[in-house]
């Protein structure tokens, strides 16, 4: 899965060290395929350079060893808006996620929860944290089915939920 990261995720995982933040950053660069736009990228140094000064060497050293995907977000987005959005920073952002066809969209942003879009998933990390778990737990048991030790998988409906 492609799976993109907001800013507040970002910063919170490395200025105020939160162990949930760190989790999810580590499964998605484990597992999965961690993508970033150049709007979040560049949002990232300005908050930091703004607000946390004498960590903006932790943040650089850390996004030159992270593994990712770049992609670039419009400078200028034309033509009919694909939703509505309270910040109008947060539609670049989301904008980017839609265009470069992202599976899920990790925030902490309150304000995306109200956007009624069917693609990417917007999760909060809690939320990816156990979809994660659940999936993973599901795939083990895909594997166990397949070899023929597991009856059966059901799948409940569109939203990844297996069951054996």
């Amino acid at each position: 899965m492609r799976i993109m990261l907001d800013t507040n995720v970002l910063i919170s995982a490395l200025i105020f060290r939160s162990e949930q933040l760190t989790k999810v950053i580590e499964q998605v660069a484990e597992r999965d395929t961690l993508v970033l736009c150049s709007y979040v990228i560049d949002e990232i140094n300005t908050v930091v350079e703004r607000k946390f000064p004498k960590h903006k060497r932790t943040i650089n050293k850390f996004l030159s060893k992270l593994s990712f995907e770049l992609v670039y977000s419009p400078k200028e987005i034309e033509g009919e808006r694909l939703f509505e959005i309270r910040d109008e920073n947060d539609y670049i952002i989301l904008h980017t996620a839609i265009i470069e066809d992202i599976d899920i969209l990790i925030t902490g942003d309150k304000d995306f929860a109200a956007v009624d879009i069917e693609r990417p998933e917007i999760l909060t990390p809690s939320e990816f944290l156990a979809f994660s778990a659940f999936l993973w737990s599901a795939k083990i048991k895909q594997l166990y089915y397949n070899s023929g030790l597991f009856p059966a998988v059901q799948i409940l409906d569109q939203r990844y939920y297996l069951l054996v």
